[in-house]
């Protein structure tokens, strides 16, 4: 049996629908910020609820345009966390300010709130809140942090669409929410593609001006701008999906809840879970994580490791010297692995792979007896 990390099959149900509005699209030729991006945008805003969401071309467009409306720039900090993905960090650079970075806690691998107020000095502009692997931060101890340094708080909500904090869901904290709709992801586009969330209007306003090359008005370049537009093609998918986002999300945590039921309690140390949780990714820690890993690789189950490299080991950030001293993100790095979890993993897959979890579990621990 071969198990994939992702299925797309049912990603798209009732498709004839769909076909037919991209036809009308297509001979349309209104492909650039049209009614199908205004649609998408107003819908998205309704469902995270804020007042505005304004489409980019991708997650990490979202996080660039997002801190360039907030005047973050050269000679800024920006606090993130140790352990995400590159682009959290390659965002904070791209608009000239250096990243701050703290570490996860050892349990469920996001940003140990401990740790931010020590790391907040007179360059700190932001703190980059990373909602990672699908499972949201304590926003309102994060927001209480942020307004008592007069700090603004942008959400990286790249894996975790659909996930809540007490009850909201996440892109609704802070000042932006950055969210991307790559294929991988749990609101996935055709393509890539990502979207800025916000309740303030003149947030909303700069990306808008930022994602249309700096114009206000044709011809009229207001400001060194980007070229980043969600294009109404993405917008036509992604508007297709969202209503079924909220079941999907619901059967991705009946997985994790197997998973963490049946994994072997010897071997793995299954994430926290919740009812707020999206499960973007399963994350298990797991004694002999390569040779489990090969051995699932072997019987044909796509399991991958996120992220094997922390933020701080990155060549591309070796001259920033951002610090060594994270030893949770490098346990995860070197600990842990994601298993198959998708809406479309049949019971049979799951099975399959939650047997071959723990037969590999079992050899490697025998091996090092």
């Amino acid at each position: 049996m071969i198990v994939t990390k992702y299925h797309h099959e049912g990603q798209f149900p009732d498709l004839p629908a769909l076909l037919t509005q991209l036809d009308g699209l297509l001979r349309s030729g209104e492909y650039i910020l049209s009614a199908p991006v205004e649609q998408f945008e107003e819908d998205f805003a309704a469902y995270v609820g804020t007042r505005h969401t304004v489409g980019v071309n991708s997650g990490t467009d979202a996080l660039v345009l997002a801190l360039r409306a907030l005047s973050v720039g050269p000679g800024h900090e920006v606090i993130t966390v140790a352990n995400t993905f590159h682009a959290s960090a390659l965002a904070i650079t791209s608009v000239g300010a250096r990243p701050a970075l703290v570490d996860c806690t050892p349990d469920d691998f996001l940003m140990d709130l401990d740790r931010v107020e020590a790391a907040i000095n007179e360059k700190t502009r932001a703190i980059l809140a990373v909602h990672l692997f699908g499972k949201a931060l304590d926003m309102d101890r994060l927001r209480d942090i942020a307004d008592r340094h007069g700090l603004a708080v942008v959400e990286d909500c790249a894996q975790a669409v659909g996930a809540r904090w007490a009850g909201r869901r996440v892109g609704s904290f802070g000042d932006a929410g950055c969210f991307s709709f790559h294929p991988s992801k749990n609101l996935a586009a055709a393509g890539d593609a990502g979207a800025v969330t916000t309740d303030r209007a003149d947030i909303a306003d700069a990306l808008r001006v930022l994602r249309g090359l700096g114009q206000r008005t044709q011809n009229n370049h207001v400001v060194r701008g980007y070229n980043s537009k969600l294009d109404a093609v993405q917008a036509l998918v992604l508007r297709h999906k969202l209503s079924r986002l909220d079941a999907w999300n619901d059967r991705r945590r009946e997985l994790a809840a197997r998973y963490s039921q049946d994994l072997s309690p010897h071997a793995a140390v299954p994430p926290p879970a919740g009812e707020e949780h999206v499960f973007h990714l399963y994350q298990v820690a797991v004694p002999g994580r390569d040779a489990v890993l090969a051995g699932l690789t072997a019987a044909g189950i796509e399991a991958i490791v996120r992220y094997p490299v922390p933020i701080h080991r990155q060549p591309a950030f070796a001259d920033l010297s951002l610090g060594q001293s994270f030893p949770n993100a490098e346990h995860q790095a070197a600990n842990t692995l994601c298993l198959p979890i998708h809406p479309d993993l049949t019971t049979a897959e799951l099975t399959y792979v939650i047997d071959r979890f723990n037969e590999a579990a079992a050899t490697t621990r025998g091996a090092h007896r």
